[in-house]
C-alpha cells in the first residue's frame, strides 16, 4: 500500500461474485497547507457516505439515503462524531512518535488508515482488512488468518509487538472485521438498495484518434462498477494488442472504462473480425461490432477547429487594422494650408 487516497475508488473487475464492501479512510496530517489535520471518509460499495474533518468536527452524511439511517438510529451522527474526535487525537500524537523513530523534527508528515470488510451476499463469504501507512510508505496491517500484526520496516516492530501483546486489542479488530463490519455492509446495503443495487447500462463507442492510431472501445454511464470488456476475435477472447484501461468514476456517481485494440497489423479485410464486449453483472452482454462506419474519430473535428482558430485570428487581425485605420483618420492633424504659412514653419522650426 502506497499511499492511500481517501476519496479514491478502488475499481473492482470482473462479474463473477456480488461483493458488497464497507471502507473508512483516515488521514492524519502534519504542517500540510489549506488541508485539514483529520479528515475520515466511510464508503460503501465505493460510494461515499460519511465525511468527517478537523475543521467542521462534525460527522456529515453524503447520500439521500442515508437519512433513513440517522432516522432509524438518532444516535449515529453523534456516536460517530466522538470516534472521530478520539481518532483525530490518536493520529496527532501517532505522528509525533513516528516523526521520533524516523529520527525527524519538522515538515510536512501524513499518517493513513484503512480498514473494512467485503461480504459476498451469495456465499456469506466476509474477508476483513486493516491497513496503516506512514508518508506514503506501508507501516502495519493486520493479517485475520494469523490474527497478527505484519510491520514491513524495523520503525514498525515496536508497534507490532505491543499490539499482538494486547489480546484485547487483537480480538477487538477481530470482532469488528468479522463481526460488526460485514452486519454494517448488510444494513447499508438495505437501506441505499435503490441506489446501491440498481443497474445503470453503458453507452458504449469505438473511438480513435487517427486512422492509424488504435481503436478503443469505450464504455460510460455504467453501475455498479462489477464490469469487464475486452476484445473478441471470431468470437474467442484476445490479448495480444490489447490495452485494458481502469474502470474510473464518472462525477455523476457512475463509472467508465476502455479497452484499445491495436490494428496495425490487422488488414482492413478482417475487421470485421474483431467485436467488442463490455459485461455487467446481472446483465445482457453488450457486443460491438468493429466496423470502420461506427468508429468516431476526432481528426476531422480538430481540423475543423484549426480552420475556427485561424478565422478567428485573421478576423481580430482585419478588425485591429480597420480600427487602427479609422482611429488615424479621426486623429491625424491636417496640415495647415498653405503650405508656406508661419504655423508650418513654426513646426518645422520648434523653439529651443
Amino acid at each position: 500500500m502506497k499511499v492511500l487516497i481517501f476519496l479514491a475508488l478502488l475499481g473492482f473487475q470482473g462479474a463473477a461474485a456480488v461483493t458488497h464492501s464497507l471502507k473508512y479512510f483516515y488521514t492524519g496530517s502534519s504542517q500540510v497547507p489549506n488541508f485539514p489535520e483529520f479528515v475520515a471518509v466511510g464508503m460503501v460499495d465505493e460510494v461515499q457516505i460519511s465525511y468527517y474533518d478537523s475543521n467542521i468536527r462534525r460527522e456529515q452524511i453524503k447520500q439521500d439515503w442515508m437519512n433513513k439511517v440517522t432516522e432509524d438510529d438518532p444516535q449515529y451522527l453523534e456516536r460517530n462524531t466522538d470516534i472521530s474526535l478520539g481518532t483525530q487525537q490518536v493520529f496527532k500524537a501517532a505522528i509525533e512518535i513516528l516523526k521520533q523513530r524516523f529520527n525527524q523534527t519538522g515538515g510536512v508528515h501524513i499518517i493513513q488508515e484503512m480498514y473494512g470488510c467485503d461480504w459476498d451476499d451469495e456465499t456469506g463469504e466476509v474477508t476483513g482488512y486493516y491497513q496503516d501507512s506512514y508518508d506514503g510508505e506501508d507501516f502495519v496491517s493486520f493479517d485475520l488468518k494469523t490474527e497478527t500484526w505484519i510491520a514491513p520496516t524495523p520503525q514498525a516492530v515496536i508497534t507490532k509487538h505491543k499490539w499482538d501483546q494486547n489480546k484485547g486489542y487483537v480480538a477487538q479488530w477481530i470482532n469488528y472485521l468479522t463481526q460488526i463490519c460485514p452486519d454494517w455492509v448488510k444494513k447499508y446495503v438495505n437501506y441505499g438498495k435503490s441506489s446501491l443495487l440498481r443497474t445503470d447500462l453503458p453507452s458504449v463507442s469505438l473511438l480513435q484518434k487517427t486512422p492509424s492510431s488504435p481503436v478503443s472501445c469505450h464504455a460510460t454511464g455504467f453501475y455498479p462498477d462489477r464490469a469487464s470488456m475486452f476484445w473478441r476475435k471470431d468470437g474467442e477472447e484476445i490479448h495480444e494488442d490489447v490495452d485494458h484501461g481502469e474502470i474510473l468514476p464518472n462525477h455523476d456517481g457512475t463509472f467508465q472504462m476502455s479497452v484499445d485494440l491495436d490494428l496495425s497489423s490487422v488488414k482492413p479485410e478482417d475487421w470485421s473480425r474483431y467485436d467488442c464486449v463490455f459485461q455487467l453483472y446481472g446483465a445482457e452482454d453488450d457486443v460491438t461490432k468493429l466496423e470502420k462506419a461506427v468508429i468516431k474519430r476526432n481528426e476531422s473535428s480538430m481540423g475543423m477547429m484549426i480552420y475556427i482558430i485561424i478565422a478567428v485570428v485573421v478576423l481580430l487581425v482585419l478588425t485591429g487594422v480597420i480600427g487602427f485605420i479609422i482611429y488615424r483618420k479621426k486623429n491625424v492633424k491636417p496640415l495647415p494650408s498653405p503650405a508656406n504659412s508661419s504655423e508650418v514653419m513654426e513646426q518645422l522650426n520648434p523653439k529651443t
